[in-house]
């Protein structure tokens, strides 16, 4: 069976270390990217199975993105990953077209269990 890829986009690198070898642990292959552009590139080059996207980011930001990807696939499994969540974000990730969200919090063990779980349920993988 072929490992799912996963780009993880974050401007935190020791998050986007720490996350790529816990996804790696749980059977993912991840790719990643630390802003807008570069993450863009990717999703249209490497063709990941799901996206995990942090809202907040220099240049091009999550919520930005979020809109650029969905004009090129529609059906992308994007999960919005935040440590900043408010109820305007929620809204404007929904709207555009957001898969579902997770809230970094202080506990890793818990957000990777509910990265990976978000990631199974998805029913909506893909390669074109």
């Amino acid at each position: 069976m072929e490992k799912k890829k996963i780009l993880v986009v974050d401007d935190e690198p020791d998050f986007l270390g720490v996350i790529t070898i816990r996804l790696e642990e749980n059977d993912y292959e991840v790719i990643t990217a630390s802003n807008g552009n570069d993450a863009f590139k990717k999703v249209k080059e490497d063709k990941p199975d799901a996206v995990l996207l942090d809202i907040l980011m220099p240049g091009i930001d999550g919520l930005k993105l979020l809109r650029m990807i969905r004009k090129v696939d529609e059906k992308l499994p994007i999960y919005i990953i935040t440590a900043f969540s408010t109820e305007e974000r929620f809204k404007m990730a929904n709207k555009f077209g957001a898969s579902g969200f997770i809230v970094k919090t202080n506990d890793l063990s818990k957000e990777i269990d509910n990265i990976t779980a978000a990631l199974d349920m998805s029913g909506r993988y893909h390669r074109k």
